[in-house]
């Protein structure tokens, strides 16, 4: 009776994952498997079979897709994940006046539309007015390929430490604070807490975030496409931009299915060994 319950509630809320997520999956991946244009008609596909992946091996672009893409992801991950724990205890131990209203501040980057960031960033970082560029003697942060990357990363971590903050905050909540009274009555200061009592217990929430920061991080399109197009000279080329241009740009939706499918595997690839490295530590 309960089984037949659980179905009945579950059955519609599995209708619609199935309806939105596993059949566009599969539809991707059948796309991928031909070679087809963005122009033509679905029945003027043509069978590839796993051709379309073989050229994506062979191909540079897509190779250079890739290191961007890791490269962006480890220098978001690295950055974010200790400025938001860090941000996170300053905001919840220290008993001061305010701490909501910095809250709220550091949420809203999170919630304003990434377009309008994007444009407003456009702006500090131009070249000849810029307050970004005029601070640092006139740095051509988007038009350089040794700092377009650096430069999307800095707006990610801008825009997404906020949202990670808060839900730091949310887990130091789940600390009973009897162990923090326990271990100041061993003599323990705020550092030995921070090793011995909040960082393991805020290890699942830690978890969390890194793997949320880096789905993320390899999304990113909104940043790329309105500040950089991919460039200069392919620096910013990250793999969601290239599966755009192959797609809409090119025509080649086959190509650009066999991209998206590859970076699917690759996220749940690199998610499994993400908690699988964590459960082991732990």
């Amino acid at each position: 009776m309960r089984r037949s319950a659980a179905v009945a509630f579950l059955s519609p809320a599995m209708l619609v994952i199935g309806l939105f997520t596993v059949v566009p999956i599969a539809l991707t991946f059948w796309i991928s498997l031909h070679e087809w244009s963005m122009y033509t008609p679905l029945g003027d596909m043509a069978w590839r079979g796993f051709g379309n992946y073989a050229d994506l091996a062979a191909d540079d672009g897509f190779s250079t897709a890739l290191g961007n893409t890791a490269l962006y992801v480890a220098l978001v991950v690295v950055v974010t994940l200790p400025l938001s724990v860090a941000l996170g205890m300053l905001l919840y131990f220290p008993k001061a006046a305010g701490k909501g209203v910095a809250r709220a501040v550091l949420f809203s980057t999170y919630v304003v539309p990434t377009v309008a960031i994007a444009i407003v960033w456009g702006g500090l970082y131009a070249p000849s007015y810029g307050p970004l560029s005029v601070l640092f003697g006139g740095a051509t942060w988007l038009s350089a390929p040794g700092t377009a990357l650096v430069s999307l990363v800095i707006f990610h971590v801008w825009q997404m430490t906020g949202y990670y903050t808060v839900l730091v905050i949310a887990g130091l909540t789940q600390i009973p604070g009897d162990l923090y009274e326990a271990a100041r009555i061993d003599g323990a200061g705020f550092w030995r807490q921070t090793a011995h009592v909040t960082l393991p217990l805020l290890r699942r929430t830690t978890v969390f975030i890194g793997l949320v920061s880096i789905i993320n991080a390899i999304q990113v399109f909104d940043p790329v496409y309105i500040l950089t197009q991919g460039g200069p000279a392919e620096s910013t080329a990250v793999l969601s931009f290239a599966i755009q241009r192959s797609a809409f740009q090119h025509g080649l939706a086959g190509q650009a299915s066999a991209m998206a499918f590859t970076l699917l595997v690759l996220l749940v690839a690199l998610g499994g060994v993400f908690l699988a490295a964590v459960r082991r530590r732990s």
